[in-house]
């Protein structure tokens, strides 16, 4: 299943390649040109009892999908279904891997590992992410910040912990800035390695990591991730690559049809129409075009049973 879904996945670009650009995230800033990839997981809550395989605490259960989303295409360019009793930043080295020159990581920050980030850094590749609570840094020179644009701080620093200043021996940035969070002003510091950008650009990246969030978000409540019927390590991994599969197929037909809709009216139409013989395509350019729910065509006289209809 996870070959069949690489496979579509190439297919359905070389079929129509505008496919992929069309998915671009509307929260990604547009002044960087370069591919950006947000890196993420997610865990799917699995039952203890029978699943032994999957064990990561005393009493729970668990399997985890690591993703590299691409937001330039909003489309998954690696991916690992594994038990989740590995950490995150274990498998940070294989879903960059393939990330080249000039293009941008923004990694949530339980994949720092700042081994990882140093070799990331040699290979031209940029990253953002944020500070860890015991982050531990000297500041080397201090840089003008737009307060303006809600950023508080923004300093070249180096590592101050020998260990760490062993695994990243160069400078790094660190910016502070304001950020709105459900309602709400947060202040959160942001780290990257490139010394160049204005440091609202960095907050912004980092912002658009919540792209993936909404992915993970369709994959599990949209396409319901939830009930599994099978038990084995296999069978779990299968019925993950299916639902990824569903949700790229589903996605195709949106981009053929220009829906301007969300994904979840999108399955929910997909769902009412599962057992009739009619052309997708057709059926979401049709309830696609108006901006409300979609309207029932009716003659007042047929809201009544025959013989009793009002004189």
């Amino acid at each position: 299943m996870e070959k069949l879904f690489w496979v579509t996945l190439a297919s359905l670009e070389r079929i129509q390649p505008g496919f992929g650009p069309s998915g671009r995230y509307k929260r990604l800033p547009r002044r960087f040109k370069k591919a950006i990839h947000a890196i993420d997981s997610s865990t799917i809550a699995l039952v203890a009892n029978c699943m032994d395989w999957a064990k990561h605490r005393r009493r729970k259960a668990a399997a985890k999908l690591h993703m590299r989303l691409d937001l330039q295409h909003f489309l998954p360019a690696f991916a690992i279904v594994e038990e989740a009793s590995h950490h995150d930043n274990s498998r940070a080295r294989e879903l960059c891997a393939r990330l080249k020159d000039g293009e941008i990581a923004l990694l949530d920050k339980a994949y720092v590992h700042f081994d990882h980030l140093f070799d990331l850094a040699q290979r031209g590749v940029f990253w953002v992410t944020r500070a860890k609570d015991n982050f531990t840094f000297k500041v080397h020179r201090k840089l003008e910040a737009g307060k303006s644009k809600g950023i508080v701080r923004d300093d070249i620093i180096e590592l101050k912990g020998s260990k760490s200043k062993k695994a990243y021996p160069i400078y790094m940035r660190r910016v502070l800035a304001e950020v709105l969070i459900n309602g709400k002003i947060v202040k959160m510091a942001f780290l990257t390695n490139n010394l160049d950008w204005a440091p609202s650009s960095v907050a912004d990246l980092y912002q658009a990591r919540w792209a993936i969030e909404v992915f993970f978000k369709e994959i599990k409540q949209t396409l319901k991730l939830a009930g599994f019927i099978g038990h084995s390590k296999n069978a779990i991994a299968w019925q993950v690559w299916a639902a990824l599969l569903v949700w790229l197929l589903a996605r195709f037909q949106a981009f053929l049809s220009s829906w301007s809709h969300s994904f979840t009216r999108l399955m929910a139409l997909l769902r009412s129409h599962a057992w009739e013989r009619i052309h997708i395509v057709e059926l979401l350019q049709f309830h696609g075009t108006a901006g409300g729910l979609p309207r029932m065509m009716a003659v007042p006289d047929q809201a009544y049973l025959p013989g009793l209809q009002p004189r």
